[in-house]
C-alpha cells in the first residue's frame, strides 16, 4: 500500500506523462497482483527467500536456490527496464532488486517502516543512496544517509464515516465500539483471548473483529456456540477488512492491534487510542520497539503476549473506556506523533533522486 501511495503522489508531482513509467518487481502474490493491476502498474515476479533467525531446513533451500535465482531474475528485469530510480519498501523480498540496482549504479531509496530495521534493510541500507525512516530512532542505524519522512498512510482511510459503519456492521450508534485488528493473516493468540473475553465485553461494548481469513470459519463456529442473542448482535466477525476498514476506524472508540508499522501509522494518523499487543517473535523485536515508542509518550497502552490473558485484556479495556478524557488524551498524543505529509516527502525524495538532485556527489 505505501508503494501505491507514493506512486500516486509522484503522478501528482510530475503530472500525467507518457514518459512516467512504473514497474513493480517482487514475489508472486494475489494481493500484490490485484493491487498493482488496479493501479495500471506492470508486474515482474521473482523468486524470493529469507534467512530465518532460528534453525530451519528452509534456510538451506532459500540460501542455495531461492535467493540466487531471485537475484538472477532481478538482474534480468532491471537490465531491460533500466529505471532512473528504485524505491524499495524493504524486507527480504526487495533484496534481489536492490543488489541488481546497486550493480547497475541505479540510485536506490529504501523506506524503513519500523523503529528497528530488519536484517535485509541493514544489508541493503549499505547499497542505498538514501534511507527514509518512519521513526527518529531508526536514524541511528543509518547515520549518514537517513531522512525522517514518516510512514505513508492511504488517503482513503481518512474518508471513513461512522454512519456508514453503523449500516455495514449493524452497530448501535450510542454503544461504545472496539475495533480489533489481527492483520490479513490474523493473530491466533489475540483471537483466542478475544473469544474468551467476549461474553463479558459484549455486556458493555460492541466489537468489530478482523480475525484473518484463514481463521474465519473456525472462529465463526466457535462464536456461534458461546454467544446467543442479544450478545451475539453486538459482535461482528470479519476475515479481512478491505474498503470497510476506513468506516470501521471512523466508528472505533478504541483500537486493539498488533504493532506493525503500517497499522500503528494508521492509528496515529487517524488519532485513535489503542491497545497494542506486539508480536513476541517478530524479527529484532521491532514490534515491541514500535509499541514502546507510543507507550512511552502516552499514545497507547501495551500488553505483551506473555502477559496477555482474558482477565488483563478486559481490565485494560474497561480502564480506558470508562474515562473519555483518557481516550481523548491518548488520541491527541497519537496524532502528534504522525507525520501528515509522509507520502509527499517520500515521493519528492524519489523524484529528486531520479533527477539527480539529491546527493549528487554520492
Amino acid at each position: 500500500m505505501p508503494l501505491v501511495a507514493v506512486a500516486r503522489e509522484i503522478k501528482k508531482i510530475i503530472g500525467e506523462s507518457e514518459e512516467l513509467e512504473f514497474l513493480f518487481i517482487g514475489p508472486k502474490g494475489k494481493f500484490e497482483t490485484d493491487l498493482f493491476k488496479k493501479e495500471g502498474i506492470p508486474i515482474k515476479q521473482i523468486s524470493v527467500g529469507k534467512i530465518r533467525r532460528y534453525p530451519s531446513g528452509q534456510n538451506f533451500i532459500d540460501l542455495l536456490f531461492k535467493i540466487p535465482i531471485g537475484v538472477v531474475q532481478a538482474f534480468w528485469h532491471v537490465f531491460w527496464y533500466m529505471p532512473d530510480v528504485v524505491f524499495s519498501k524493504g524486507g527480504y523480498a526487495s533484496f534481489p532488486v536492490v543488489v541488481a540496482s546497486f550493480f547497475y549504479w541505479i540510485p536506490v531509496i529504501i523506506h524503513e517502516s519500523d523503529a528497528v530495521p530488519g536484517l535485509a534493510n541493514k544489508i541493503c541500507g549499505k547499497m542505498a543512496r538514501v534511507v527514509a525512516v518512519s521513526f527518529p530512532e531508526a536514524k541511528n542505524y543509518f547515520p549518514k544517509k537517513s531522512i525522517l519522512t514518516g510512514n505513508p498512510v492511504r488517503e482513503t482511510l481518512f474518508r471513513g464515516k461512522k454512519e456508514v459503519a453503523v449500516e455495514i456492521f449493524n452497530l448501535i450508534e450510542a454503544r461504545p465500539t472496539i475495533l480489533i485488528l489481527g492483520g490479513s493473516q490474523g493473530a491466533e493468540k489475540i483471537n483466542n483471548v478475544v473469544i474468551q473475553a467476549l461474553p463479558e465485553l459484549l455486556e458493555r461494548y460492541q466489537i468489530i473483529h478482523q480475525c484473518g481469513e484463514a481463521n474465519f470459519d473456525k472462529l465463526k463456529r466457535t462464536v456461534s456456540r458461546i454467544l446467543q442473542p442479544p450478545l451475539s448482535e453486538f459482535y461482528n466477525l470479519r476475515g479481512f477488512l478491505k474498503d470497510e476498514l476506513k468506516h470501521a476506524f471512523a466508528a472505533a472508540d478504541l483500537v486493539v492491534s498488533r504493532a506493525g508499522a503500517g497499522t500503528i501509522s494508521e492509528i496515529m494518523a487517524l488519532k485513535k487510542p489503542s491497545i497494542l499487543i506486539p508480536l513476541a517473535d517478530a524479527a529484532a523485536d521491532h514490534q515491541v520497539k514500535n509499541a514502546s515508542i507510543l507507550a512511552h509518550l502516552g499514545a497507547a497502552k501495551v500488553i505483551t503476549e506473555q502477559n496477555l490473558t482474558p482477565h488483563l485484556f478486559i481490565n485494560e479495556i474497561d480502564y480506558l473506556m470508562r474515562d473519555p478524557s483518557v481516550l481523548e488524551d491518548m488520541a491527541s498524543r497519537a496524532g502528534k506523533l504522525s507525520i501528515k505529509d509522509a507520502t509527499e516527502r517520500l515521493a519528492n525524495l524519489v523524484v529528486d533522486l531520479a533527477c539527480g538532485k539529491l546527493f549528487k556527489n554520492k
